[in-house]
């Protein structure tokens, strides 16, 4: 009987969650609209992805949505995500705090890229691990350990 009424709560908490997030998507899409932006395929591809899942960076929703779409280009990403800043439908800073611990499984938690455009996806677990052992190699820690990382994005266009 309680196994019955726990999925019953469990629907309805996803129904709600299900009808906020559209009602959000109505609104973003309002707004869009009122800034003179063409409503695309992609760009409700984009917002629903952004919506629906937990992203840390623009590389994240491209690799996401170029699975969904072959076409998309990472500059159509970066274009609606700075839209959508300029509008107040996200920010910016939320998008890249991480704020796991040791503990947490989070695969591909974070998305390195080095210079020579190659990326090296990271679990929450080796992100941490990396973070500490730099931040103790520097002198920063002793042995504390990191609770949380909030990086802010670079706006000198390098």
């Amino acid at each position: 009987m309680s196994k019955n009424l726990s999925g019953k709560s469990e629907r309805k908490a996803d129904a709600r969650s299900y009808h906020r997030t559209q009602m959000q998507k109505e609104m973003i899409i309002q707004k869009l609209k009122e800034e003179g932006c063409r409503i695309t395929k992609q760009r409700l591809m984009l917002l629903d992805i952004i919506l629906e899942e937990d992203c840390s960076c623009c590389k994240e929703i491209y690799y996401k949505a170029s699975k969904l779409d072959g076409k998309i280009g990472s500059a159509t990403v970066y274009r609606m995500v700075n839209t959508l800043e300029e509008i107040g439908a996200i920010s910016r800073k939320n998008m890249y705090k991480i704020s796991c611990g040791e503990e947490c499984l989070e695969e591909n938690a974070c998305c390195v890229e080095l210079s020579d455009h190659t990326t090296c996806n990271l679990s929450a677990k080796m992100w941490n691990a990396v973070i500490r052992a730099g931040m103790k190699a520097c002198g920063y820690i002793d042995n504390q350990e990191v609770r949380n990382v909030v990086v802010t994005p670079c706006e000198c266009g390098k």
